[in-house]
């Protein structure tokens, strides 16, 4: 059996979240991913019918029965997992009875999956609903799009609208537009629950004052997709105290979708 250390999902855990502390996104334990995993690639690496021990899930996850996922650690550290990933990250089955999650490999210290884990596995739910290939939950702090909570009104049409200006690939890359929720208490079923449901409809999620979770295909995609939406907010946070003397016109939004042929939200640009 491969040394599971060297295989692709474990090197791309490392990587992306060695990126994300290095940008300044995941300080201290802030921050989560889980990225749903192909069950034949696990089993190159691992016995699957060897259960270190069971977790109770905290809800039921019955619709994600079978699915394997890798999981960042309740606690860790995002600046530690590329140093030391098999305390820091673990890889599961979601069991038969949607109830508990199996422990495959990781968390030798005893710890567990992300306090976070219901809402991941909620909105990986309500994602592959929506589109079967999704695979990737990321939940991060990004320093100028939780700045822009501060300071710009927390609308998902005006939010979406002041992004898409700030850059011209903004409208490509999230054409759905950012959906929002209001501050709620993190780390309970309510939240994963109100996550879930605004994931029917889009791929980014602000929490209002605290940060904001993406889905994707791959950790790439969805790296990206986080990456482009703080590169707006930065850019915002930048202009925002200047007088505009220029922006991206609506009309030329609609060029640009067109052009990319993406499916992007008509009611969130002003077209009158």
């Amino acid at each position: 059996m491969k040394d599971i250390l060297t295989s692709r999902f474990v090197e791309e855990m490392r990587k992306t979240t060695a990126n994300m502390y290095r940008l300044g996104w995941d300080e201290r334990n802030g921050g989560n991913i889980s990225y749903m995993l192909d069950e034949r690639e696990v089993k190159e690496y691992l016995d699957v019918k060897k259960v270190i021990r069971e977790i109770p899930t905290g809800f039921n996850a019955m619709p994600l029965a079978g699915k394997y996922f890798i999981v960042t650690g309740t606690g860790k550290y995002f600046k530690n997992v590329d140093a030391d990933p098999e305390t820091n990250l673990g890889v599961l089955r979601i069991a038969a009875d949607g109830e508990t999650a199996q422990l495959l490999w990781g968390f030798k210290d005893g710890g567990k999956f992300t306090s976070e884990f219901p809402s991941h596995m909620m909105s990986h739910i309500a994602r592959l609903k929506v589109d079967p290939e999704n695979r990737v939950v990321m939940h991060s702090h990004p320093t100028n799009l939780l700045a822009m909570n501060y300071v710009h009104e927390l609308d998902e049409k005006k939010l979406t609208h002041t992004l898409w200006e700030m850059c011209t690939e903004c409208i490509v890359v999230f054409p759905d537009g950012i959906g929002v929720l209001p501050w709620m208490l993190c780390g309970t079923n309510s939240i994963g629950e109100a996550t879930a449901e605004k994931m029917k409809d889009f791929r980014v999620v602000v929490w209002a004052l605290h940060g904001v979770y993406g889905a994707g295909k791959s950790l790439d995609e969805t790296f990206g997709l986080i990456e482009t939406v703080e590169k707006a907010a930065q850019i915002y946070m930048l202009t925002a105290h200047l007088p505009r003397l220029n922006t991206i016109k609506d009309a030329d939004m609609v060029k640009l979708a067109e052009l990319f042929k993406v499916k992007y939200r008509k009611d969130f640009l002003n077209l009158d």
